[in-house]
């Protein structure tokens, strides 16, 4: 039997692209082999699996591109996760970079001076800084940001997000998860 774990598709967009980078856009190989059949994905890379029925056999796609372009949503979803993709998991008052179970996120102004929950006054704190700055403005607190926060785009966030592979990359999705990676040039060390 086939199990998900060994055999996901890399979903990319009708241009070639992943859908999201983190998390990375997948679907479970049953998942992909219908797409296929509901000719809403082309094939672009399969695995040495296959799966089998008494008159059918196919191999298991691992890279499937789909038919018709999605359009990227223009603003990201105000998601904690989302906050802490933009800020690199990285607290922005002293700079150490965390698992997500050990950040915070903080309202530069506090809610108790008026401070909103909003992209424009959110940011990723570690749970030290978050308790020393406690209720009060950085400047109040002298802590200096590392950035001040802001929407970020969708193109940011993925862009973000390829920093931080996810624990299972199939060799034939390297081609069009780093394609615009630099590359390293004759004499490059």
């Amino acid at each position: 039997m086939v199990s998900f774990s060994a055999n996901p598709a890399l979903v990319l967009n009708a241009d070639f692209r992943p859908l999201s980078y983190f998390p990375l856009s997948v679907l479970s190989w049953q998942d992909a082999i219908k797409a296929v059949f509901l000719d809403r994905v082309q094939i672009v890379s399969e695995y040495e699996s296959e799966v089998h029925s008494p008159s059918f056999q196919m191999r298991i796609p691992s890279v499937v591109a789909l038919r018709s372009y999605v359009e990227m949503d223009r603003r990201p979803a105000f998601t904690r996760f989302n906050v802490f993709l933009r800020d690199a998991f990285t607290c922005q008052y002293c700079g150490v970079r965390e698992a997500s179970e050990y950040l915070t996120f903080d309202h530069v102004i506090p809610r108790c001076q008026g401070g909103g929950t909003s992209w424009e006054n959110i940011i990723t704190a570690c749970q030290s800084c978050n308790l020393s700055k406690g209720g009060r403005s950085p400047s109040e607190a002298r802590m200096a940001l590392k950035s001040w926060p802001r929407c970020p785009t969708v193109h940011e966030l993925n862009q973000n997000g390829r920093a931080f592979p996810p624990n299972y990359l199939h060799e034939s999705w390297h081609d069009f998860l780093y394609w615009d990676a630099e590359l390293e040039r004759d004499g490059d060390a």
